[in-house]
C-alpha cells in the first residue's frame, strides 16, 4: 500500500487491507481450501471477476501477505503462497467465522469446518498455522509431540468449507 493512509489507526489500517469483499475471501480459499493457483480461486461460489482477482492478489503481493512465484510444475502459471503475516491471520478469520455463526443466519453445511478452530483452545488454530508454514513457507512441523505425526487440519476444513455441497456428495 502507498504511504497515504487515513489516518494510522490501527483498525483504519487493517481495513485499509481487509475491507474490501474479496481480499479475505481470497485468504479463506488459501488458508482453509488450499487454493493456490489463480484458476483455482476463480472457482469460489462468490464468482469473484478475473480483473477484480488479478488485483487483489497485486495488492496481497505488496503488503506481504502472500507471495506470487512461477510454478515450478506448469511453466505457465504461477503459484501464491502465504508468507508469515498471512499465516497469522488464522485466528482473525476464525473469529470471523466464529461470531458469524453465532449471529447471523449462516449455512451449517458452509460452515461444519469452521467449527473445528472454534473454542476457547487456540491449539488447533496453532495445528493449522503449522501445516500451513509447512505447505507455504517449507518450514517443517514438530511431529514429535504426542509420539507420531501431526494431524492434517486443512483437510477437514477443505472439505466442508470450501468444496460446497455438490463435490461432497461426489458429483
Amino acid at each position: 500500500m502507498s504511504g497515504a493512509h487515513r489516518s494510522h489507526c490501527p483498525i483504519n489500517m487493517w481495513l485499509e487491507i481487509f475491507g474490501d469483499r474479496w481480499s479475505l475471501l481470497i485468504l479463506r480459499s488459501m488458508i482453509f481450501g488450499n487454493r493456490r493457483h489463480f484458476r483455482e480461486m476463480l472457482k469460489s461460489r462468490e464468482r469473484i471477476a478475473p480483473t477484480i482477482l488479478a488485483a487483489r492478489l497485486r495488492m496481497l503481493v505488496d503488503e506481504g501477505i502472500i507471495t506470487r512465484a512461477d510454478d515450478p510444475n506448469h511453466k505457465q502459471k504461477a503459484i501464491y503462497s502465504l508468507t508469515e503475516k498471512g499465516i497469522t491471520l488464522v485466528p482473525i478469520l476464525a473469529s470471523i467465522s466464529a461470531w458469524s455463526r453465532a449471529h447471523l443466519p449462516v449455512s451449517e453445511e458452509l460452515s461444519m469446518g469452521d467449527q473445528e478452530l472454534e473454542g476457547d483452545d487456540p491449539g488447533r488454530w496453532e495445528d493449522l498455522m503449522a501445516e500451513l508454514r509447512e505447505t507455504h513457507l517449507g518450514i517443517p512441523r514438530d511431529r514429535s509431540e504426542n509420539g507420531g505425526p501431526s494431524t492434517t487440519v486443512t483437510s477437514p476444513l477443505a472439505a466442508a468449507g470450501e468444496a460446497g455441497p455438490a463435490h461432497r456428495r461426489g458429483q
